[in-house]
């Protein structure tokens, strides 16, 4: 079940590489946004890796860092699953799992957060992240 929303962001798209193909295409992308976790402002800095799969869907793994304005961080590494929803836009769900040794943030520690991932066209970000209960 789903619990309270920890957070939202938008930003950007920071860069996209074509990683060598093994059986799929391969990209790896990073992005930066802003928003907040937790009632707290952040910055979050990620990169994931997203595999073609035979069905038009996608599969990613990524990692990354959340900190706040008074420099807590967070890591958080997750999976997801993706679909275009127009061409250049994918939109992604699946889970994340944070690690961290803030104590405004450690709550974290010890939930699984869902959340949903949509970028556009032009590199666009928008997410949000709910408590798995």
């Amino acid at each position: 079940m789903l619990g309270e929303l920890l957070g939202e962001e938008r930003g950007q798209t920071t860069s996209i590489r074509v990683l060598p193909t093994e059986t799929t295409p391969r990209l790896e992308i990073s992005f930066t946004a802003q928003g907040t976790l937790l009632g707290e402002d952040v910055t979050d800095m990620g990169t994931y890796i997203s595999a073609a799969r035979p069905d038009g869907t996608m599969y990613g793994e990524g990692q990354g860092v959340m900190m706040t304005a008074k420099g807590e961080m967070a890591s958080w590494k997750g999976q997801g699953v993706g679909r275009f929803t127009r061409p250049g836009a994918v939109a992604w769900r699946g889970a994340i799992y944070f690690e961290t040794t803030s104590k405004k943030l450690a709550k974290l520690n010890g939930v699984a957060v869902v959340y949903e991932f949509e970028s556009d066209e032009g590199g666009k970000t928008e997410s949000k992240n709910w408590e798995w209960k």
